[in-house]
C-alpha cells in the first residue's frame, strides 16, 4: 500500500513529468519490493536473488544488520540499493520501512518514504474510480466523518 500512496505523492508533487519508472524497497525484518512502471504497480520478489553468499535479504535486512554491524550494513544496503537501480533503471527510489532510519544518509536517486503514504495508498485502492483521488490520510478521514449518520434522539 505504501507503493500506492508514494504513487500519489509522486503525481501531486512532480509538476513537469509523470514519474515512468519508481523502485520501492521495504529495509525492515527482510526486504519488500515493488515498482512503479508506467501508472501500473508492479510487486516484486526482490529479496530471494542471489547476492554475495546468500540472497539480498540477507545482507539488508534485519539479520543482515545485526550480522554485520551498522557501518557494514550501511554500506550493503548503498551497494545493493546501486545494483538494482542499475539493473532496473529506475528514475527514483523510495526506501522505506523501520530500518530507514538507521541511515546516515542515502544512496543517490533515493528518498526516504513516509508512513503516512501508505494510509493514503491504502485508500486509494478502495476509492472508487470515478471518485476524486484522496490528497492525505487527514482528508480520507475528514470525509468519513462527514458520512457518519447524526444520531437521533429516543
Amino acid at each position: 500500500m505504501i507503493v500506492s500512496g508514494e504513487r500519489w505523492y509522486g503525481l501531486r508533487t512532480r509538476t513537469r513529468f509523470l514519474p515512468l519508472r519508481m523502485i520501492f524497497l521495504g529495509l525492515g525484518t527482510g526486504l519488500g519490493s515493488a515498482m512503479i512502471a508506467d501508472g501500473v504497480i508492479e510487486p516484486m520478489e526482490l529479496a530471494h536473488l542471489p547476492y554475495r553468499k546468500a540472497t539480498f535479504e540477507d545482507y539488508v535486512g534485519i539479520r543482515g544488520r545485526k550480522r554485520l554491524g551498522m557501518k557494514k550494513w550501511r554500506r550493503t544496503v548503498a551497494d545493493v540499493v546501486a545494483r538494482l537501480a542499475a539493473a532496473l533503471e529506475p528514475e527514483y527510489v523510495v526506501l522505506g520501512g523501520g530500518n530507514v532510519k538507521n541511515l546516515k544518509e542515502l544512496p543517490p536517486k533515493c528518498r526516504a518514504g513516509d508512513n503516512a503514504n501508505a494510509f493514503v495508498g491504502g485508500f486509494r485502492l478502495w476509492e472508487p474510480a470515478d471518485k476524486p483521488p484522496v490528497a492525505s490520510a487527514a482528508d480520507f478521514m475528514n470525509d468519513r466523518l462527514q458520512r457518519l449518520p447524526t444520531a437521533t434522539p429516543t
